[in-house]
């Protein structure tokens, strides 16, 4: 289960081989906003050649919007490669996720992949009119895998002049699109990944941002620096304390199969927490 997805411009081999190095459990190699459109071209050749060398993290590719002939190029030139999975931009609702798989289909049909290997992970709140469709991710096909949100493109179609108070929390309207994605990503049955975090410099925001959205529900986050990605990784681990108290709900049930609540610590534990417990374990691979 990913925890970290680094993005890197794919017109940048420096910046690639640095992430090649981190511990991101995924990278996301960027055709869209962190290269220029003049640069697309070599970004595309520069991007197949590192999918293809294959590193220790999942490599995913950021295409351009489906609304754009941009999209197609950048999937033309690095399926060939099989991307663990694509990263979909500005997307409008399950629509455009099921027009990707489409595309997909027959990518991996000509490329010889196996059929619904690639992955899909929608950025679902770019679009002020994607808010009103998110429960219709629930009704996609198998190849999505995540959701994932972001504020700046929503801000600047809002012509608002900020995203977060003076003390770096989400001003409302941010903080319930991020509500809304979790909300669609649990409907959906897909993993939520929580937006990144600007300022890579301040590792106790991020601490504190990362240890937050685990505790709401976000099984990984996004990130724009491999110096965020260790800071990601521990906060979304759980806690020895947290793994413990899971393992004892586990095996109080399992002694006890047929009850519905059972009692510990003078507290009551029903089948929700065994299911959280339950999730606890496979995050910290037990």
């Amino acid at each position: 289960m990913n925890r970290s997805f680094l993005f890197v411009p794919a017109d940048s081999e420096r910046k690639l081989a640095k992430a090649r190095d981190s511990a991101a459990d995924a990278l996301i190699i960027d055709l869209e906003d962190s290269v220029a459109s003049s640069e697309r071209p070599k970004a595309r050749q520069i991007a197949r050649d590192f999918i293809a060398d294959k590193a220790q993290a999942e490599l995913w590719l950021r295409i351009n919007p489906l609304d754009t002939e941009d999209a197609l190029l950048d999937l033309r030139a690095v399926m060939p490669v099989a991307p663990a999975g694509i990263v979909l931009p500005k997307a409008d609702g399950a629509r455009d996720v099921l027009q990707l798989a489409k595309l997909l289909d027959v990518f991996e049909q000509e490329n010889s992949s196996d059929p619904g290997s690639t992955a899909v992970m929608p950025i679902v709140t770019e679009r002020p009119a994607a808010l009103f469709r998110l429960a219709e991710y629930s009704e996609v096909n198998e190849r999505l895998a995540a959701l994932t949100w972001g504020a700046e493109d929503l801000s600047a179609a809002l012509g608002a002049t900020a995203t977060r108070d003076g003390t770096g929390n989400w001003l409302p309207p941010y903080e319930l699109v991020r509500s809304m994605c979790l909300f669609a990503a649990a409907a959906a049955g897909v993993l939520a990944v929580d937006s990144v975090l600007t300022d890579y410099r301040d590792s106790e925001a991020l601490a504190r941002y990362a240890g937050n959205a685990r505790r709401d529900g976000f099984a990984g986050m996004l990130a724009i620096h491999p110096a965020q990605v260790a800071i990601i990784n521990e906060a979304f681990m759980p806690t020895a304390a947290e793994v413990d108290r899971a393992q004892r709900i586990v095996d109080l049930f399992a002694a006890a199969p047929e009850a519905g609540a059972l009692g510990m610590d003078g507290e009551m534990i029903d089948r929700p927490h065994l299911l959280q417990a339950q999730k606890i374990l496979q995050r910290a691979g037990r």
